[in-house]
């Protein structure tokens, strides 16, 4: 008989029972179950509700039960719906009926909220290591290129130029932004659930604090309605999640637009490529391809759980139970991809000459040009006429505006003179953007001490 099945006559039919059940998927939440129902074991003894030696046989019931689940030894029933009435029912095998004195001043809807939160908060510090690791990673590779001197491109067109480890180091300050949003959602869902009961609070003389300080939470819920309906610490590490695979998805855009031939930025390592069934001189780039792909699916889980919520009435809905496939897809997805992402990055070979060979075309040095003549007197606007006009005669006479001689350029502005060849050298174009945040080698040795210094600070915060 079903644990609520008092108030039943009939069982229920098998099809919906299998509809019903969860235990294929949230069987994953088993761990965080087990440590709940000791937490609330022990606050039930504490608190006089059972006696101390019912307290301790069932802490030490459930430590067994989850040593048997991590061997192996359990197989669940999907008769049993899920992890929580599973647990209860091996329980109950295990000491009698002891195990149905557990559920007191308990409901499966506090149970569930406080077992969602327990495993989110460890697969968010998770995450959070594998950002670090990331951000450590381009911290690397960009101090081998401070001096690398790439195209910057703006609507991909190249706009100026810039070095790679300028670039890097922009992603290096998404992913910093993103751990600082799962630490912060890690906050707000650290508080715990449990004696919410069903939805009013229970009638037995618990102690929420007690319950919640066994478990790290940082206080119990306040208001026992939202405690066992509010889901926003999920659609919060969803949102979070959702971001960090943009960026990923991005700098996998880029990855394989560098790694094409006609860009040839990059080669991948062959550990991250693949080949062709049919052409034997296809490396592919699958591993950014892929990563980009599994973007959706994480867009897609996030907006799945806020239609779920959209029209819910307080306080438990079932509907609520479509919470977690979508936060268990979102966990592994971000984790494969960022457990994949990292190494292919560390071990990717730049080809810094063909970078600094693409630098040259696309008279990326035109605004170099422009600020030169406004260094002469003349006002921007002026200058960025005079330049445009130049870069459209250099381009029908097929050559780079460092190739014009004095007399070309002269005949759009007197204010040329020798030195501007030095002015719009791709090297000065780089070196002179030197204010904070710019390209410039030393700007960007600022920004790679700070991004040390915040991989430091993490650590000890």
């Amino acid at each position: 008989m079903k644990l609520w099945g008092g108030r039943f006559s009939k069982n229920t039919d098998s099809i919906a029972e299998d509809f019903h059940s969860s235990i294929g998927f949230d069987q994953r939440l088993y761990a965080e179950d087990i440590v709940g129902s000791i937490a609330h074991a022990s606050m039930l003894g504490s608190s006089g509700i059972i006696s101390e030696e019912e307290a301790r046989r069932l802490i030490e019931a459930l430590r067994e039960l989850a040593h048997e689940i991590e061997q192996g030894q359990v197989e669940f029933d999907t008769a049993a719906e899920d992890i929580h009435m599973n647990i209860e029912l091996l329980l109950t095998q295990k000491v009698g009926d002891l195990g149905k004195k557990l559920h007191t001043a308990r409901s499966r809807n506090d149970q569930v909220a406080t077992d969602l939160r327990l495993h989110l908060r460890r697969e968010m510090l998770r995450i959070e290591d594998q950002l670090k690791d990331l951000v450590s990673a381009l911290a690397d590779v960009a101090e081998q290129h401070v001096d690398t001197v790439m195209p910057g491109y703006t609507h991909l067109q190249p706009g100026q130029p810039i070095t790679f480890a300028h670039h890097l180091l922009a992603y290096a300050q998404m992913f910093m932004r993103d751990f600082g949003r799962l630490r912060d959602a890690r906050r707000r869902a650290n508080l715990c659930p449990l004696g919410s009961g069903a939805l009013a609070g229970v009638t037995f003389p618990i102690d929420r604090m007690n319950t919640a300080l066994q478990l790290s939470f940082d206080a119990p819920t306040a208001n026992s309605i939202d405690g066992v309906s509010d889901r926003d610490f999920a659609l919060e590490f969803l949102f979070s999640a959702a971001i960090i695979m943009m960026h990923l998805s991005r700098f996998c855009e880029e990855i394989v637009l560098w790694s094409s031939h006609e860009f040839s930025f990059i080669r991948l390592d062959d550990a991250y490529s693949t080949g062709s069934s049919i052409m034997p001189q296809k490396k592919n780039p699958d591993m950014a391809e892929l990563i980009r792909g599994k973007t959706g699916r994480v867009y897609g889980n996030l907006l799945a759980l806020l239609t779920v919520m959209k029209g819910l009435p307080l306080a438990y809905n079932k509907d609520m139970q479509e919470d977690k496939e979508a936060v268990f897809d979102a966990i592994d997805t971000v984790r494969h991809c960022l457990q994949v992402f990292t190494p292919m990055l560390l071990t990717m070979d730049v080809k810094r000459a063909r970078m600094r060979q693409a630098a040259g075309a696309g008279f990326i040095n035109a605004t170099d040009m422009a600020d030169y003549l406004v260094r002469k007197g003349l006002p921007f606007r002026m200058a960025h006429e005079i330049t445009g006009k130049l870069v459209l005669y250099a381009e029908n006479a097929g050559k780079a505006l460092e190739e014009l001689n004095l007399e070309e350029l002269r005949a759009e502005s007197s204010l040329f003179d020798e030195d501007v060849y030095e002015a719009i050298s791709l090297k000065r174009c780089a070196a002179t953007r030197a204010s904070y945040g710019g390209t410039a080698p030393e700007a960007v040795a600022t920004a790679l001490a700070e991004t040390r210094l915040w991989l430091v600070e993490i650590q000890v915060g």
